[in-house]
């Protein structure tokens, strides 16, 4: 199998959050992956999915991806899905349902109670 094939889903998900300045190369024995992710957490998106195909430590790939938002704080910035709750949203960044208040504190200039939140409202999940 081609490096390219291995790491597939690798590129494909890095397309699929269009990830800027990206380039693939292959070298004479490694693939060369760069680019700029929006957050950290599509950072470590494209990242788990390289360790999918290659292992822990791949030595065939190597990937130089930056990320482009500003504030060092901020994981992801999340827009707001019908049916969502800051619970819901915890769990889908930190495995852990019970840190939604992280959430609600990193956006009290938007939200008054933890419990109102709204489809379409953006949030910053904040770094732990």
């Amino acid at each position: 199998m081609d490096l390219k094939t291995k790491y597939q889903a690798a590129i494909d998900l890095g397309n699929e959050l269009k990830i800027k300045e990206g380039s693939i190369s292959v070298q004479e024995d490694f693939l060369q992956l760069k680019g700029i992710a929006k957050t950290e957490y599509e950072k470590n998106m494209i990242l788990e999915k390289i360790r999918e195909a290659g292992g822990e430590q791949p030595t065939d790939i190597k990937a130089d991806i930056g990320v482009a938002e500003p504030d060092t704080s901020v994981y992801h910035r999340h827009t707001v899905q019908s049916g969502e709750n800051l619970s819901k949203i915890a769990q889908k960044y930190y495995g852990n349902a019970n840190k939604y208040n992280a959430i609600f504190q990193a956006n009290t200039d938007q939200l008054k109670n933890p419990d109102l939140i709204q489809p379409g409202q953006e949030l910053v999940i904040p770094k732990l």
